[in-house]
């Protein structure tokens, strides 16, 4: 690949910074950690309202120009008002947006333009668990299917390999199917 086509930028990705991005942590591996950060509030029965906007990244503290929001809640056959998709339906969400945003990045930096991208996500949940109805049934998930439909300019298999790559580096994926550990601390009023 030419130094203009690094340049160039492609499926929206800036290339250019994509790989000033790569040789900078690895020149300066101590830039790489990051801390996201989200924050929530409690509205009425179910429903909630998350926030996210500073986080710490390449060394520094960052602080978006805007917060951006986002409501959760259940629907009413699951005692909600249905203000928001469950928190359940949020994390197939993130699986999804992660999946994508990876394989444009990847499709990028191997040249590949894409014209369409999308995805469908399931989660199987048994509320049996999350009921405290059979502690032999999990609270979470029991199967996740992701299908991705590719179209761009090269081969099958090389739009097939983009999924794979991404499913390899994206974080969500990795959280969901290796887990991490998670406390919880309480401060009461």
């Amino acid at each position: 690949m030419s130094i203009n086509e690094i340049a160039t930028p492609r499926n929206g990705v800036d290339t250019a910074t994509l790989f000033a991005t790569l040789d900078a942590v690895k020149a300066q591996p101590e830039i790489a950690r990051f801390q996201f950060r989200a924050s929530n509030r409690w509205l009425s029965g179910t429903h909630n309202r998350g926030t996210v906007n500073g986080y710490f990244g390449a060394g520094q503290e960052f602080t978006r120009e805007a917060d951006f929001t986002f409501d959760a809640d259940h629907p009413p056959v699951l005692v909600g008002q249905d203000r928001g998709p469950t928190p359940a339906e949020l994390l197939l969400t993130a699986l999804a947006a992660c999946l994508t945003s990876g394989l444009a990045n990847i499709a990028a930096a191997r040249g590949i333009e894409l014209e369409e991208v999308t995805s469908t996500v399931e989660g199987d949940i048994n509320l049996m668990g999350i009921l405290g109805l059979d502690d032999q049934v999990r609270n979470g998930y029991e199967a996740i299917r992701v299908v991705f439909h590719v179209k761009g300019d090269a081969e099958a298999e090389k739009l097939a390999a983009l999924v794979e790559q991404s499913r390899r580096r994206s974080a969500v994926f990795d959280v969901i199917t290796n887990g991490v550990p998670v406390t919880i601390d309480v401060a009461t009023a």
